[in-house]
């Protein structure tokens, strides 16, 4: 890939990208020396301590995702920040799923886990995403659109493996179970998808600034170290520190006496999808907005394939049966997940998130809490869908051109 010629000011100047990277690991050292110690501090100082720890995290990995597009697609660098800032979700998801072999209720934990932290990628994720990228626009002198962000072609790789895992997921809540032969599906699709980022791409030359710039004029052999380096260090922290991160704020909530069940659904995905909402705001707020929404769509084909097919297997591998079963509450959570997914896919099958559209995610994802009965959720999930079936209607034409980029054409 060649790079875009940029002005002498561009990058930062040497002593400047050494300090930022002096300060990103000063962030994340107290997170992981607290955690190899094996001290346990109370919740706020956790709070404060592993809290700043995934905010370092996040600053890695978004300078490790920048600067790896000198030497693969877009896309691709994308997949890998997405992937790797999703790995606190899996420590979190994977422990519940697989001591949920021998204790029923962990099982249960596993998939409000994994509901919640799909649910909120969407229903917040994305809104901010476009809250941040209209609100550049406005810093930038720019006048802002009410249209609200326009996706690159390319996405429509995303969106159509997304509509194909998502479709398949409303097979979880029919059996009631994640059967055994769902790894077997799912885990080779993300494979798949995986290859096929690996080749797209917008093909354009890419612009660096600030340390990615300085980075991306390395020799080519420092600079893939460097990057490397980065997307590891960034890996590390994370594992040290979102999980603390996510018990402290679950620690806290249950002082205050709050629902054990709403703090793994909704507290814990909040800590540990820290990361890459952190990282995707930053890109809007750069006025990157595409791949701010393109590396949340990149975490939610992750979530949807990947995690959900290692879910039996971890739960297989802790003393339970050849799928984890879904009962009661967890087949109408799973069912309300589907359909949120399904009409997040139908409002970008035109490559545009309006401001409405987002406002309609968020709307939508505060409803569930203002209607905490049960039956709340089967209504909720039916309105999902009838808003995607009416969404879809003048969507058509997009749907062919979404399904062709799964095809690889």
């Amino acid at each position: 890939m060649t790079l875009t010629p940029l002005s002498p000011a561009a990058p930062a100047r040497a002593p400047a990208v050494r300090g930022r990277l002096l300060l990103a690991a000063l962030g994340a050292a107290p997170a992981v020396v607290l955690r190899l110690s094996g001290a346990e501090p109370g919740p706020v100082v956790g709070l404060l301590v592993f809290g700043l720890g995934v905010l370092a995290a996040a600053v890695l990995l978004m300078w490790a995702a920048e600067t790896a597009r000198a030497d693969i697609s877009g896309a691709l660098a994308l997949a890998l920040l997405a992937f790797i800032a999703v790995l606190p979700e899996y420590a979190v998801d994977l422990y519940f799923a697989y001591t949920g072999g021998s204790d029923p209720a962990n099982a249960a934990y596993a998939a409000a886990n994994m509901t919640g932290a799909n649910r909120l990628l969407i229903g917040v994720g994305w809104p901010l995403v476009a809250l941040a990228g209209y609100l550049a626009a406005r810093r930038s002198g720019a006048r802002p659109a009410l249209a609200g962000t326009t996706l690159g072609a390319h996405r429509r790789v995303d969106i159509g493996f997304l509509a194909v895992a998502a479709v398949f997921a409303f097979v979880l809540p029919l059996t009631r179970q994640i059967a055994w032969y769902v790894p077997l599906l799912i885990i080779p699709w993300y494979g798949f998808y995986l290859w096929h980022v690996a080749r797209s791409g917008p093909g354009d030359d890419e612009e660096f600034t600030g340390v990615p710039a300085r980075l991306a004029r390395l020799p080519r052999r420092g600079r893939r170290l460097t990057t490397t380096a980065l997307f590891v260090a960034a890996a590390a922290v994370i594992f040290a520190a979102a999980e603390p991160f996510a018990t402290s704020l679950i620690s806290a909530g249950s002082s205050l006496g709050v629902d054990r069940f709403l703090l793994v659904q909704w507290v814990a995905p909040l800590a540990t999808e820290a990361p890459e909402l952190i990282v995707a705001v930053v890109f809007a707020w750069r006025l990157r907005a595409d791949d701010g929404l393109g590396a949340l769509l990149s975490s939610k084909v992750n979530q949807w394939t990947l995690l959900v097919g290692l879910l039996p297997v971890a739960y297989l591998a802790g003393g339970g049966g050849l799928g984890m079963p879904l009962v009661g509450r967890q087949v109408d959570e799973v069912a309300l997940t589907a359909a949120q997914t399904v009409l997040a896919v139908v409002i970008l099958l035109d490559l545009r998130f309006r401001l409405w559209e987002a406002a309609t995610l968020f709307g939508l994802f505060v409803a569930q809490f203002l209607l905490p009965a049960e039956s709340a959720r089967l209504v909720l999930t039916y309105v999902y869908l009838g808003l995607a079936a009416a969404l879809l209607v003048p969507r058509l034409r997009h749907v062919g051109p979404s399904l062709r980029a799964v095809g690889g054409r």
